[in-house]
């Protein structure tokens, strides 16, 4: 049995072994799983620049040395983090037992036991992290994996077929490659656990696919991820940070700031600071290794579609680098769609790529009650140095995650969850929280030598004042 799938029929079969092999074996040892995750990290140091090289290659123009970053370096972390604090988690977590049976010595604990198998579907915009994330969490707590690439990178996805294929036992770890319908089937499958990473259409069709089979899921969605610029920010410095995020992967990223409040009095500074950072990051378009291409026709046309739509409409848009470029290639300069109508495309849906929303603001309360008219957002970014308002967003917005004077830096943290909240997902790894996420909490009551029920009159047939002796025990 080869660890890369051929077809969809071999998966059917395959779950039913690692079943088998899985109930057969037992517990799974740290060593084992240590080792298991070991493994995956050799495959990234050792193999780092093909993989970059494939990523770039199925994008059409994606620096190598971002892949390395964004993809290999953020989940070596991950790999790392969960192979470094592993035996802790596992560790039996005690719990208190209700008197008097814990002065007679009975004990209580939760033990974290491996569901069994965990399914992986990644995504194009970042087709190693996708994977190799969730799957750190997934190995920590001692399962066994199967991996679905997105069929939008064909060349990171055969590069890391073959990889697998010759590092692992597919009892331990499988990966299958294909496109809509594998991926559809693969959902319907029984796991033990399911992680989908896409767009909000396609994770509740993924989520019924899995209900029929009462399958958990792990969904990492995304949404309209929005900025509060508070009138006590320093413009220059949150116009910079936000380019710096915006350009990040060329804005496809789920997590890529979609749209910006700023204060009305500040709008302009802001736009004009915002052109002149994000064009010192990318000078020019055409030819620009450093700018990220549109990953295919298909996403370049919707957003093309986007801006088209906001200028028939009469909608200012500014254009970072204000250059000439090539419109046959897939690189395209940002755009500053400034004040566009709710009624625009562009305001519904998510953008995932080179453009970023402007509104202007009056009122902090009433971008807070936009916000929250909307879909959950899978982060939420505020800029400002007034506590009480920063305190004020906090408490009063709901969002996956949140970086504060920044974007996109919560998603680094290796030990703390990741995920959204309603339409933006559900579940979460990193961390503890992804060993917890990907483990059975057990309950485990260890009973006393002795049982003194009977003696106290606690068993039938019950005494006549039986009834009596219980109502004087409920208190407030």
């Amino acid at each position: 049995m080869r660890a890369h799938l051929q077809s969809i029929d071999e998966l059917t079969p395959l779950l039913a072994a690692q079943r088998r092999a899985f109930d057969g074996h037992g517990p799974v040892s740290a060593d084992e799983r240590r080792a298991r995750l070991q493994r995956v990290i050799d495959l990234l140091v050792d193999h780092h620049q093909p993989l970059a090289e494939a990523m770039d290659a199925d994008f059409g123009g994606r620096h190598p040395g971002f892949g390395l970053l964004n993809d290999v370096q953020g989940s070596l972390g991950s790999l790392k983090h969960a192979r470094d604090h592993l035996e802790g988690w596992m560790a039996r977590d005690p719990r208190p037992v209700f008197a008097p049976y814990d002065q007679m010595g009975a004990q209580g604990w939760v033990q974290y036991q491996p569901k069994g198998t965990v399914g992986i579907m990644g995504t194009w915009n970042a087709p190693l992290f996708t994977l190799f994330s969730p799957l750190a969490c997934a190995f920590a707590a001692g399962n066994r994996a199967v991996l679905k690439p997105s069929e939008i990178v064909p060349h990171t996805a055969a590069l890391l077929a073959e990889l697998i294929d010759q590092r692992f036992d597919p009892l331990e770890l499988a990966i299958i490659t294909g496109g809509v319908e594998v991926g559809q089937a693969f959902a319907s499958q029984p796991f033990n656990h399911l992680v989908f990473t896409g767009s909000t259409e396609v994770g509740r069709d993924i989520m019924r696919r899995a209900a029929e089979n009462l399958v958990p899921v792990t969904l990492e969605l995304g949404g309209k991820s929005p900025v509060i610029i508070g009138q006590s920010a320093d413009i220059s410095e949150a116009a910079r940070r936000l380019a710096v995020a915006k350009g990040t992967n060329g804005g496809q990223i789920c997590i890529s700031p979609d749209r910006v409040f700023v204060p009305v009095t500040r709008r302009e500074e802001f736009v004009r600071e915002f052109a002149r950072a994000y064009s010192a990051l990318y000078p020019s378009v055409s030819d620009n290794p450093d700018l990220v291409s549109v990953v295919n026709e298909r996403h370049l046309r919707r957003i093309d579609g986007y801006l088209d739509e906001v200028r028939d409409m009469g909608v200012e848009v500014v254009q970072c680098p204000d250059v000439p470029f090539d419109a046959a290639q897939r690189k395209r300069p940002l755009s500053l769609v400034i004040n566009p109508p709710l009624t625009s495309r562009i305001m519904r849906e998510e953008i995932f790529g080179p453009a970023l929303v402007v509104l202007s603001y009056s009122n902090l309360e009433h971008v807070v009650d936009e916000i929250n008219q909307g879909e959950r957002p899978l982060a939420l970014y505020y800029f400002g140095a007034d506590q009480a308002e920063q305190d004020y967003v906090l408490g009063h917005t709901l969002s996956g995650g949140v970086s504060i004077n920044d974007a996109l830096m919560h998603a680094a943290l290796a030990n703390a969850p990741f995920g959204g909240v309603g339409a933006s997902g559900m579940g979460r790894y990193h961390g503890r929280e992804g060993f917890i996420e990907f483990s059975h909490l057990r309950t485990v009551y260890q009973a006393p030598a002795t049982d003194p029920r009977g003696e106290w009159g606690m068993l039938p047939p019950y005494h006549e004042g039986f009834a009596s002796v219980i109502q004087s025990q409920i208190s407030r």
